[in-house]
């Protein structure tokens, strides 16, 4: 019987260690699938999401509306960057907050409308929720930013690229109406009237610093029907 003792404990022991495995394996494959969701899931249902505003956005324009409800704001206009593909079209809802920009681009409060004078602020993700603005860094002086409303079409060129400027997420003088980079040696905005400005984050995962880019307007015409 002394015999069978250890090996009685040797098993209890392996049993031991088969549960934890067990919880350690269910607990990876959790975190797994919640890391998956939020760097895939979320772009896979913001894209589809992006898909219904802009069509229940055009649609309400056709029966003359000037916007539709969405994500706790109003979407109010499609913003389309021809260097990100001929499909590419993204709704604007007023505001920054985090429902607002898993739907579409935000608008900053404060900010000028399109098409007029000052300085008209978007901001989108970089990474999860639609990622609109992932490939910001490739974008090149002279990019378009063409900006869709109920009446009018708006066509920005882009005055700097993508990746030229990042600054501290306090960095607010991006936002003015006529924005002065206060570091003498950096990346200049336009002079001019009607400014647009693009804002992300620096870097794919959690960042504090954002990566801006200036533009202003060349174009306004009717919006095609």
């Amino acid at each position: 019987m002394r015999a069978d003792r250890p090996l009685r404990r040797r098993r209890a022991g392996a049993g031991l260690g088969t549960v934890v495995g067990a919880a350690m394996l269910a607990s990876g494959l959790g975190l797994g699938g919640w890391v998956g969701w939020e760097y895939w899931g979320t772009t896979w249902a913001s894209e589809r999401r992006h898909e219904a505003i802009t069509d229940d956005l055009t649609q309400a324009w056709a029966t003359g509306s000037t916007g539709v409800d969405a994500a706790a704001s109003e979407a109010t206009a499609v913003v389309r960057i021809p260097a990100f593909g001929a499909r590419y079209a993204v709704p604007l809802l007023e505001g920054d907050g985090d429902e607002v920009l898993a739907a579409g681009f935000g608008h900053l409060d404060g900010t000028a409308a399109p098409g007029r004078p000052g300085n008209f602020v978007l901001a989108g993700h970089r990474v999860t929720h639609g990622e609109p603005l992932r490939d910001m860094p490739d974008l090149a002086p002279g990019d378009e930013v063409v900006v869709d409303t109920a009446e009018r079409r708006f066509t920005y060129v882009l005055d700097t690229a993508g990746d030229a400027l990042e600054v501290d997420l306090d960095a607010t003088w991006v936002l003015a109406p006529r924005p002065r980079n206060p570091d003498p040696d950096g990346v200049p905005p336009p002079d001019d009237l009607a400014l647009i400005t693009l804002v992300t984050c620096a870097d794919l995962f959690h960042s504090d610093r954002r990566l801006v880019a200036f533009g202003h307007l060349v174009g306004s015409e009717p919006r095609p029907s």
